[in-house]
């Protein structure tokens, strides 16, 4: 155990800071999240926040990974958590002059975007090559735990100091828990380098980039696990943009309500990051990958569209959750045994791109079928009718049976891909 503890230091304290740093931006998401359905009432316009984050990340992945591979990983790291924080600085500052409005988040948010963006293939490849081999599963689990905590604390602590002391005080937390990440990272950890190739080094980033879809195009198992999961984001962003829409307007839903069931799917991902740290080596990491994607899919979409009461909503968020880190470990452990180190920059921002373009077409999906088809089609019902029946009367139930669509459409997509798949056997 001693041993065991000694060969993770490094680890241990990175990914320690990191994840504070990540609940105090957690935080500030959430809280802008509720500041922006008081504002607007709509899901579509509050969505339109996942957007505009994830939009230069799908556009710019492909080219940050060729950066970071070329880039010292320590620095590229200090320099985009430096640019993070001035949105947030930004953010405090426009509301402090009462300047703060809907298009200047979208704004800071693609800014805070792009340097997510550089950052991952960063972040992924150090955490690589400071942890061996042989703990890979275990640094995946503590990683997915660690994000578990986030979930679970980040909603009911942000809407906590969001209802009693407003959103400065959700940012001013964001900003301490930066500081301490920052200088951690600055003056404590050291990063290996890696030998660089001096004509990698010369090369364009159109030329570089094209290594890491050429990867991809000659390893199809990890082509088709990507493209698996692209279809996965787009029904789990959209189920993203529909969950405030679902709770917030009921009157048995409203911000705390929202806040434990966000928490539940934290708590559920903690429960499987701890099953995952002791769970013998699967015969088929590659079958647990789909099977626990239909599982998730095809719960908690039924759960939440057909159910009433608050409590169910909780349980629907851990039945459909609790699986994810199990899903997130084996793809984890195929992707790191797999790919070179030397390319794992290069490749990530490849698979960030195919894998996530689909998160800013599921926000724009989920909150234009709120808005624009769902709730009109249960107002416009008649009060005996099968959907109303269904779903429900009230402001919220449109949200329903958009859920009732994704489980629907979810499950299909699994089992499709799942005969795809099947045909794939990770050998470590």
């Amino acid at each position: 155990m001693k041993n065991s503890i000694k060969r993770l230091k490094t680890f241990l304290i990175l990914w320690s800071t990191q994840s504070l740093s990540q609940l105090g931006s957690a935080m500030t998401n959430f809280a802008l999240m509720l500041w922006m359905y008081e504002k607007t009432g709509s899901a579509l316009q509050t969505s339109l926040l996942g957007i505009c984050s994830y939009a230069p990340y799908v556009m710019m992945s492909i080219f940050a990974g060729v950066l970071s591979d070329r880039w010292d990983k320590k620095r590229t790291m200090l320099v985009c958590d430096s640019f993070a924080a001035c949105t947030t600085l930004i953010v405090l500052v426009l509301l402090k002059n009462d300047l703060l409005c809907p298009v200047h988040l979208y704004v800071l948010n693609a800014v805070n975007g792009l340097m997510n963006t550089i950052q991952q293939p960063a972040g992924d490849v150090s955490m690589t090559l400071i942890i061996d081999k042989e703990d890979y599963q275990k640094t995946s689990g503590l990683r997915s735990f660690s994000q578990s905590l986030v979930t679970i604390v980040n909603p009911i602590a942000a809407t906590a100091f969001f209802s009693l002391f407003g959103i400065e005080a959700v940012i001013f937390i964001d900003l301490a828990t930066f500081a301490a990440a920052f200088i951690t990272l600055l003056l404590f950890i050291r990063i290996p380098k890696l030998p660089q190739d001096e004509g990698f080094q010369k090369e364009s980033l159109f030329d570089a980039a094209k290594v890491g879809l050429t990867y991809l195009k000659e390893n199809p198992m990890i082509l088709c696990l990507i493209l698996f999961l692209a279809g996965v984001n787009l029904v789990a962003s959209a189920f993203d943009a529909v969950l405030p829409a679902y709770i917030l307007p009921r009157e048995n839903g409203g911000e705390a309500v929202l806040g434990i069931a966000t928490s539940c799917a934290g708590m559920a991902t903690l429960v499987g990051s701890m099953i995952v740290t002791v769970l013998p080596k699967p015969g088929n990491r590659i079958k647990v990958i789909y099977l626990t994607m239909l599982f998730s899919l095809g719960t908690e979409n039924f759960m939440l569209a057909f159910s009433q009461e608050p409590f169910l909503w909780y349980l629907s968020q851990i039945v459909g959750w609790i699986v994810v880190p199990v899903m997130g470990a084996n793809l984890d452990v195929v992707l790191r045994a797999t790919i070179p180190v030397q390319m794992q920059g290069r490749v990530y921002s490849c698979r960030n791109t195919l894998q996530f373009f689909t998160i800013p077409i599921g926000y724009l999906i989920g909150g234009f079928m709120v808005d624009e088809v769902c709730e009109p089609l249960i107002a416009a019902a008649s009060g005996d009718s099968l959907v109303r029946r269904a779903f429900g009367a009230q402001k919220g139930s449109g949200a329903a049976m958009m859920m009732f669509i994704l489980g629907v459409s979810g499950v299909l997509f699994c089992l499709l891909f799942g005969k795809i798949l099947k045909k794939y056997h990770f050998k470590e």
